[in-house]
């Protein structure tokens, strides 16, 4: 059944689905006992699992007290979603930060397996040349464009 960081992906993305909010509060402790893991572990697969570029947003309260809240991030409108991609995206992208937003792409039914995996080529190292910054710049703005290709509306 995968890994421990996998199961707590798992585990919190079937809350976050089954919530009427579309975000979920927990107290990482209690999540720790329920996978017999440490906290750390807990923080690991926050970070990793569940960043702004993979579409959601956690908020943390540490101390006896403290909480973890967990916002899948959505957007109403190509609008909103073409602005706060281009924030996210910057003027550089590295190639794990576009795997990041290419699968959130895919989640949100953006673009289809098949399309991710061609985007992924498109903007792999071993299409642009060595990882550095100016490979970053570049992938950043084809990114960018594809963006505004995947919200025209004629398109659709």
């Amino acid at each position: 059944m995968g890994n421990l960081a996998d199961r707590i992906e798992m585990h919190l993305k079937r809350i976050i689905e089954q919530s009427t909010e579309g975000f979920i509060t927990l107290q990482r402790g209690i999540l720790a006992e329920e996978f017999s893991c440490a906290p750390s572990q807990i923080n690991y697969v926050l970070e990793t699992r569940f960043s702004i570029d993979r579409g959601y947003l956690v908020e943390s309260r540490r101390g006896g007290g403290g909480y973890l809240r967990i916002v899948r991030l959505s957007f109403s409108d190509d609008e909103e979603f073409q602005s706060i991609m281009k924030q996210l995206i910057g003027n550089q992208l590295t190639e794990n930060r576009t795997n990041d937003l290419l699968q959130r792409l895919f989640e949100d039914e953006i673009v289809t397996r098949r399309e991710e995996e061609i985007i992924k080529t498109i903007l792999h190292r071993d299409s642009l040349g060595a990882e550095n910054i100016k490979t970053n710049s570049l992938r950043a703005h084809i990114m960018k464009r594809i963006l505004l290709t995947l919200g025209r509306e004629d398109l659709h």
